[in-house]
């Protein structure tokens, strides 16, 4: 990783004279785009907040060149250029460019960033998750690899961290996907996994086609918000790994982002009448949670829940020890 700034496709001069209309954009993303997420970055030193904004926003660039891509084609290549951008291969745009920059400084996994990639290839085309198994590797790769991107902006130094801080994306992820199950049958996606739907009578062809059993529906989100609640609680052990100085902010953004799932429970578990928000009361609620709790923390450093990578293929971050042997039942 010390050698990513060498591999920089374009001059730092050049990065550095286009940084400040980088950085003001990349808050704007950060501010209308992560409400959540940008609620708990108020807590980040400045310097960790910016390089924060511009992860979010590289990390939302992503994503849209698949979502805002006319056709398969012209996103798969969109896609296939940032994974090159990112080994040093032809120029980078200048979003780009400056998180390169940024990696380089704060030695940010890379490898972890193509993971991202990946997670944004499965989005080409119709989209079905088989399993648990499809569902937790997209889980990881579009967010378990942004918490380990984090690591280095939050000043994490210990590679213990990793796991916990993979857990804390894939429990946000996970609930991202529980509250937006309308929107995403509208792009032609289903996470939910198929196996979860089956079993309580329902079809994916049925989430796509807007009619499917909401009680089956609300079921399967029951369940997965369970599975999130284990993801969150590792990532909340995992926080003792954050300096101080940056982890109340980790904090907030966890418990604010884990009260839409508390919410969409609340209401039913049927993500198919709307999307569920926390209003800004609750947010400052769960942040006062937060303060108490970073008050309360045991200093202990604590062990990994092994079967939480149970399903997980060796990836960065994947906790040594705990990968499945080929052919084993989950």
């Amino acid at each position: 990783m010390g050698g990513a700034r060498d591999n920089l496709p374009v001059p730092l001069e050049a990065v550095a004279e286009a940084d400040t209309t980088v950085l003001e954009a990349s808050r704007l993303v950060l501010q209308t785009h992560a409400r959540s997420f940008s609620w708990g970055a108020l807590f980040l030193p400045p310097e960790a907040r910016d390089d924060a904004a511009l992860l979010y926003a590289w990390c939302r660039h992503v994503d849209d060149l698949v979502d805002e891509a006319t056709d398969r084609d012209e996103a798969a290549a969109a896609l296939s250029a940032t994974r090159a951008m990112l080994r040093g291969d032809g120029e980078a745009d200048p979003l780009t460019a400056a998180f390169l920059a940024m990696a380089a400084r704060r030695v940010l996994p890379l490898r972890a960033a193509e993971e991202l990639v990946a997670g944004m290839e499965t989005d080409l085309g119709e989209v079905r998750m088989a399993d648990d198994a499809a569902f937790l590797l997209y889980c990881y790769r579009a967010a378990g690899t942004v918490g380990l991107l984090m690591c280095g902006i939050l000043g994490v130094e210990e590679p213990e961290a990793a796991p916990f801080a993979v857990d804390l994306g894939i429990a946000m992820q996970i609930t991202n996907i529980c509250r937006d199950v309308k929107e995403d049958a509208a792009r032609g996606r289903v996470y939910l996994p198929a196996a979860r739907l089956v079993a309580h009578g329902v079809t994916p062809e049925e989430v796509l086609a807007g009619r499917a059993d909401p009680v089956g529906v609300s079921a399967v989100v029951r369940e997965l918000l369970a599975v999130a609640e284990r993801y969150y609680a590792s990532g909340e052990a995992g926080m003792r790994y954050i300096p101080r100085r940056t982890r109340l902010a980790i904090r907030v953004a966890a418990r604010v982002y884990r009260a839409i799932g508390v919410r969409l429970l609340r209401q039913g578990a049927n993500p198919l009448v709307g999307r569920t928000v926390v209003p800004w009361w609750a947010k400052l609620r769960e942040t006062v949670r937060a303060v108490f709790a970073e008050a309360g923390a045991r200093a202990t450093l604590p062990d990994h829940d092994a079967p939480l990578h149970r399903l997980l293929p060796e990836l960065p971050g994947v906790a040594a020890g705990e990968l499945r042997p080929p052919g084993a039942a989950p």
